[in-house]
């Protein structure tokens, strides 16, 4: 990274959607970013914009779902930054074929787990571990996002393999929010309802329909900002008495309602 001096900011799957809208969010409000996602396609452009919001821009590739890949980037991000601030687990998969649980393949079960679940577990161990050695840097407010999905809570038989990795993935925020505390770095959960990316364009009309329909309190899609915007803001220090919180991006969704 070419500054030395600003925090710096890890983000998975960040070439596009949620991720290159937090990228870029991050920058605004001060950090460099590391990107980190496994195809190309939108980087140069995420890219462009955090440089114009005013923070350096390091993309690198890395297939979460192989272990070996995840342990070596996590090296290499922190070596690239000079250590790490904050981290941001948004990399995620969708089922591969949304249909009846009773034919939901093994295959798309250990996808959705491997990168939804137990990738952001082991990077963000690998670089925990080096945050709270006592020469870890500090040069600006520390913090770890878990970005989830409202399916952390509500289930979607067509999509079982996705439900679960997401509320595994919650509970995986807790866990580390309790290890860390000591360490006064703060841990978040973000769960995105109904949010307007590429992972939901095969289901646009239906879910505008529902939207139409009352879905969601609020009676829009969710765009990436409003996760970004989220992110950045638990990040920012402003809420030093909390940690281990889930908080709902979605309109709404989760209130039960009678």
């Amino acid at each position: 990274m070419a500054s030395g001096t600003k925090p710096v900011a890890l983000v998975t799957g960040a070439r596009r959607g949620m991720g290159a809208a937090t990228c870029i969010a991050l920058a605004a409000a001060g950090y460099d970013i590391i990107a980190i996602d496994k195809e190309l396609e939108g980087a140069r452009e995420t890219g462009h914009a955090v440089v114009v919001a005013g923070g350096d821009f390091d993309f690198r590739f890395c297939d979460l779902s192989d272990p070996a890949a995840v342990a070596k980037i996590a090296d290499l991000a922190w070596e690239i930054g000079g250590g790490i601030e904050a981290v941001v687990n948004n990399a995620g998969v969708g089922t591969l074929v949304r249909g009846d649980l009773l034919d939901l393949a093994p295959e798309s079960w250990d996808r959705a787990l491997a990168v939804n679940t137990r990738a952001p577990f082991f990077l963000t161990q690998a670089l925990a571990r080096r945050m709270v050695a006592p020469d870890s840097p500090r040069r600006g407010p520390r913090g770890i996002v878990f970005v989830t999905s409202a399916n952390a809570s509500l289930a979607s038989p067509d999509r079982a393999d996705y439900s679960a990795s997401k509320a595994a993935l919650s509970m995986v925020a807790r866990c580390f929010a309790l290890r860390l505390a000591e360490d006064g770095i703060p841990v978040y959960e973000v769960r995105p309802g109904v949010i307007r990316t590429a992972m939901t364009e095969a289901v646009a009309e239906r879910y505008t329909q529902r939207i139409a329909d009352g879905l969601s309190p609020i009676r829009r899609w969710g765009q990436a900002g409003d996760v970004a915007r989220a992110i950045t803001g638990l990040l920012s220090g402003a809420i030093p008495f909390s940690t281990g919180d889930a908080f709902h991006v979605d309109g709404g969704l989760h209130i039960g309602r009678l």
